[in-house]
């Protein structure tokens, strides 16, 4: 941390460096050649009258009650007395510094989020196919993710995927999932590379996911899922729902992850979905009336997600129009 050497006199300036051994000393008019992101300690007249960047602890008399108000105002992140310094400075320092990195990660969530929101895929379009999507997080930043490219003029490759927990941790993720785009041509070889990466990482996170291949051509849409729930479903008219049940484990778990392809094919006006656990969440019961009210809506295209969730919301959904 810094300590910017006063311009007025302070008495009882020499006790409190002599306290505080581990800052640096610095001048006011060298303040813009230091990094703006430390915590300095000043005068607080100093910083009333320069009111510079730096995240600063205001040091004041004891008179001086209304002048440490007006640095408060101005964004001063604490105010200490010249001689009734904390009982334990250091570790007052220590919590006000980890604090002030809290909030700066915290007012940089909604960048993180846009910028998150950009790493999705741009629409796409298809030759007789639709694709639609619902990307709804908790908070500013999502553990769920989806993905899809061409792999060439006849099929396209799809991804819907959800990392336990939640936070910035779990949101990286999806970013390094992002990075995978292109880099697979089957949903068994995209698992396998994602588990692989995942388990020698050694992350200590795992995740679900449905990944498949469609031929616009033929119609065949082949699948894999790792450890996914809720199921794919495959909605046809005049037909009831199909459940596309599986038995797998999530990546991230074992190194010798066993990966199944099913293979099923899309008649007209059919639509094949996959969403993430938190597309439940909207609704009253347990797991299985969640679901069976989740197929309901999702079959009569009434699914509204409602404006706060309690956890992160992912649907994909492939639509054959012709």
């Amino acid at each position: 941390m810094y300590f910017i050497q006063p311009t007025r006199n302070i008495p009882y300036l020499d006790q409190v460096i002599n306290t505080l051994p581990s800052v640096q000393m610095i001048q006011i008019d060298d303040i813009d050649l230091y990094d703006p992101t430390i915590i300095a300690i000043a005068d607080v007249q100093d910083y009333l009258i320069h009111q510079w960047n730096l995240p600063t602890i205001v040091m004041a008399f004891e008179n001086e009650g209304t002048a440490l108000a007006q640095a408060w105002e101005l964004g001063a992140l604490a105010g200490w007395i010249w001689n009734r310094l904390p009982a334990n400075p250091e570790h007052s320092l220590l919590k006000i510094d980890a604090q002030y990195k809290r909030n700066q990660d915290s007012r940089d969530l909604p960048s993180a989020a846009e910028l998150q929101k950009r790493l999705l895929p741009n629409p796409i379009e298809l030759t007789n196919y639709r694709v639609e999507t619902l990307f709804q997080p908790s908070a500013y930043l999502s553990g769920d993710w989806y993905d899809y490219w061409k792999l060439s003029d006849k099929e396209i490759i799809f991804y819907l995927a959800d990392v336990s927990g939640h936070g910035v941790t779990s949101s990286l993720l999806t970013s390094w999932m992002a990075a995978f785009h292109g880099r697979s041509k089957t949903p068994r070889e995209l698992i396998k590379k994602l588990n692989g990466m995942l388990v020698q990482e050694n992350i200590e996170k795992h995740i679900t996911m449905i990944a498949g291949t469609l031929n616009l051509e033929t119609h065949v849409l082949k699948w894999s899922s790792a450890g996914h729930y809720p199921p794919a479903i495959m909605f046809e008219p005049n037909h009831p729902p199909k459940i596309l049940n599986t038995s797998s484990f999530p990546l991230g778990l074992t190194e010798d992850l066993e990966v199944e392809e099913f293979e099923c094919v899309l008649n007209k006006h059919s639509r094949f979905i996959i969403c993430s656990d938190g597309a439940l969440e909207p609704f009253d019961g347990g797991l299985n009336e969640q679901f069976e009210q989740l197929v309901f809506h999702l079959q009569n295209q009434s699914f509204q997600a409602p404006e706060h969730v309690a956890d992160d919301i992912a649907i994909l959904s492939l639509c054959r129009m012709n």
